[in-house]
């Protein structure tokens, strides 16, 4: 008797058996297309919005069958596809505006009033290239265009000016 009742759990061990390949392979693709994703939003970091999150399939932790994680690995490979898509479309856009201002710094005259920044080549930090004339209206009638370069951020430094400004005023607001 125990040897039949050996035999029949052995059966339901070896139906359940098959589907261990298939999981370790679902979950080797998971793997690589979240490691890929992830390497993607730390490509694009501070240039493109890339989401990252993952949504609970339930609110307990549980085994998930075959079709759930199909599903997963098919929402991460449309979110890698789409952060590809979205980095490319943002690494044209740099290239053309690199383009642009190429030409802006070569003639400004044939670039009036145009403005690069820096986030628009895809370089950090707030500063920008501007087309200008020379000598305001003047040069605009004359035609001497110059370009302007923004050296950055002037806020830090108006806002350290505004704290000395507020500490020397005193409390009331009013300089002693």
């Amino acid at each position: 008797m125990t040897v039949l009742l050996r035999g029949q759990q052995a059966s339901r061990l070896r139906v359940g058996g098959d589907e261990a390949p298939a999981r370790a392979e679902l979950r080797r693709q998971i793997g690589r297309l979240e490691r890929e994703l992830s390497a993607l939003i730390a490509e694009g970091f501070g240039r493109v919005a890339i989401d990252g999150a993952v949504a609970g399939s339930s609110p307990a932790p549980r085994v998930l069958g075959l079709g759930e994680l199909e599903r997963v690995r098919d929402e991460l490979a449309e979110r890698v596809g789409e952060a590809r898509r979205a980095l490319a479309e943002r690494s044209s856009f740099e290239a053309a505006n690199r383009e642009l201002l190429r030409g802006l710094i070569e003639s400004p005259e044939r670039h009036k009033w145009v403005r690069v920044s820096r986030a628009d080549v895809g370089e950090p930090g707030c500063g920008a290239w501007h087309s200008l004339p020379r000598l305001g209206p003047i040069g605009m009638l004359m035609g001497w265009w110059r370009v302007k370069v923004s050296s950055g951020c002037p806020l830090a430094g108006r806002l350290a000016a505004v704290e000395r400004e507020g500490l020397a005023a005193g409390p009331s607001g009013v300089c002693a």
